[in-house]
């Protein structure tokens, strides 16, 4: 299984009135991880947008271990969890800078026509897509 690793600047403007990084902003360090964790199979979500199709979440899990504080180096670590074909499960960690999880979580997705919101098979749609995504998962990229 292949990780990409991202690092995130804490900004003072995610902090929350206890001074802890606000737990809906580690959904956009999530979103950040799986738009690298994509590029670095060479693909991209503009090229995908491109056709008409946008890829929606439809679940979302996330565990807190400890607190972020702003001024923390932290990195969002993000792997494909699941795959079916269809619906892509990915995996995150959002570590401190010694490696220690601080959250951990999943967001499921499925690809869609912008226009109806019915789903597509990504193997189908997008056959690079499915090939890296397989490739990924057993550690071949």
């Amino acid at each position: 299984m292949n990780i990409v690793r991202t690092p995130i600047e804490v900004r003072y403007q995610e902090t929350d009135q206890m001074g802890v990084v606000y737990h809906a902003n580690y959904l956009v360090w999530f979103e950040i991880g799986r738009t690298k964790y994509i590029e670095s199979l060479g693909l991209s979500y503009a090229k995908i947008e491109e056709e008409n199709v946008v890829s929606p979440v439809i679940d979302a899990q996330l565990s807190f271990k400890k607190p972020v504080k702003y001024g923390e180096d932290v990195y969002v670590e993000t792997w494909i969890e699941e795959y079916d074909g269809l619906r892509t499960t990915y995996g995150y960690n959002i570590t401190d800078a010694n490696g220690e999880v601080a959250v951990s979580g999943t967001t499921k997705h499925v690809i869609v026509k912008k226009d109806t919101f019915r789903p597509l098979s990504l193997r189908r749609s997008f056959p690079e897509w499915h090939q890296a995504y397989i490739e990924s998962m057993k550690g071949e990229l």
